[in-house]
C-alpha cells in the first residue's frame, strides 16, 4: 500500500461517517413529519358537537360509533343550558351542535347575528300538557294557571296545542306564530305563567299550576311519557323536528358531511325506534 492510499483513508472513512450522519438526520425529519402529520389528521377527524341532554346525547354517542368506522371521531360536548350549544358554535368552538329545533335556532340568528343552519332533521318530539291534578284540559277549573315556554318559537307550539283542544282560541291561519298578545278568547281566564323551557318540569310539581308544556326530554325525569299527557300535540310541523345545526359556512365541509351521514344512518334510526318510540319519531 502507498502513501497516498494511506492519506486517503481516513477521508474516506469520514465520508462514510458524515453520509451516515446525514442519513440519520433525514431519517428523523422525516419521521417528526409523518408524526406531524399524523396528530394534524387526528384533528382534522375530530368532530365536536355540543347537546344538552337525552336523548339528544345518546344520539350523538349512537352517531359516533357509525363514524368511527370511517375513521373519524365524534366527541360530545355536553352543556348544561339552552344558551351555551349555540354561543359555543356560533364562536367556532365546536363544530356542530343537536339540541334544538330550526324556529328555535331561527330566533338565536336574529338576536345575536349568527348563520346557524339547520343541517337535517332528525327527530319528531311528541310534545303536550301534563298536569298533576286533572286527566284533561276540560277539568281545569276558570282562573287556573297554566305554565308555558318563555321562548317565542315553544310558546306559540303550545298556543297551537290549546287552541287545537278548544281551550283557548287564535286568528285564523296564524299556526305556531302566535303569542300570548294573539290569543282572541280565553273562556276559562287562564292566568298564563311563562317558564324557560329547562324549569318547565319543575313547575308541574309546583301548587296551583294546573298544566305544564313540555317535551319527552325534560318530563322524563318524572317518569311521564305523552302517554301520560293530558293533551298531546296533533298537527306536527316538520321546522319543530330536533335537529344538527352547523354554521352555515361549513354546511360543505367533510367533516359535516360525515356527521350527516352518522346522524342519518340506519343504526341512529334503529336505536331512536327501539329505545324512544313512544315519545319520538325518526324524521329522516
Amino acid at each position: 500500500m502507498n502513501a497516498e492510499s494511506l492519506q486517503n483513508r481516513p477521508v474516506r472513512a469520514l465520508s462514510a461517517a458524515a453520509v451516515a450522519l446525514a442519513l440519520f438526520a433525514t431519517a428523523a425529519c422525516s419521521g417528526e413529519e409523518s408524526q406531524e402529520a399524523g396528530e394534524a389528521s387526528g384533528e382534522d377527524t375530530l368532530i365536536q358537537v355540543a347537546s344538552h341532554t337525552t336523548p339528544m346525547t345518546d344520539v350523538v354517542e349512537a352517531a359516533a360509533e357509525v363514524a368511527e368506522a370511517e375513521g373519524y371521531t365524534i366527541e360530545l360536548v355536553q352543556v348544561s343550558d339552552n344558551v351555551q350549544y349555540n354561543r359555543l358554535l356560533a364562536d367556532g368552538e365546536v363544530d356542530a351542535n343537536f339540541a334544538q329545533h330550526e324556529p328555535y335556532m331561527q330566533a338565536y340568528n336574529e338576536a345575536n347575528d349568527a348563520e346557524l343552519a339547520v343541517v337535517d332533521p332528525i327527530y319528531n318530539a311528541r310534545v303536550g300538557f301534563y298536569s298533576q291534578d286533572y286527566e284533561s284540559l276540560d277539568e281545569i277549573p276558570e282562573g287556573s294557571q297554566i305554565a308555558l315556554p318563555n321562548d317565542a318559537s315553544n310558546e306559540g307550539r303550545a298556543l297551537a296545542i290549546l287552541a287545537d283542544q278548544g281551550l283557548i282560541t287564535l286568528p285564523e291561519g296564524i299556526g305556531f306564530e302566535a303569542t300570548l298578545a294573539d290569543v282572541e278568547e280565553n273562556p276559562k281566564n287562564i292566568e298564563w305563567v311563562q317558564v324557560d323551557l329547562l324549569n318547565l318540569t319543575s313547575a308541574y310539581e309546583e301548587d296551583g299550576i294546573a298544566a305544564v308544556f313540555n317535551y319527552p326530554t325534560y318530563i322524563g325525569s318524572l317518569g311521564l311519557t305523552p302517554e301520560d299527557a293530558i293533551a298531546v300535540e296533533e298537527n306536527v310541523d316538520e321546522r319543530f323536528a330536533i335537529s344538527l345545526v352547523a354554521n352555515e359556512a361549513d354546511l360543505d365541509s367533510e367533516k359535516i358531511q360525515v356527521l350527516e351521514d352518522a346522524m342519518t344512518s340506519d343504526e341512529v334510526r334503529d336505536f331512536l325506534v327501539e329505545e324512544h318510540d313512544a315519545t319520538l319519531t325518526p324524521a329522516f
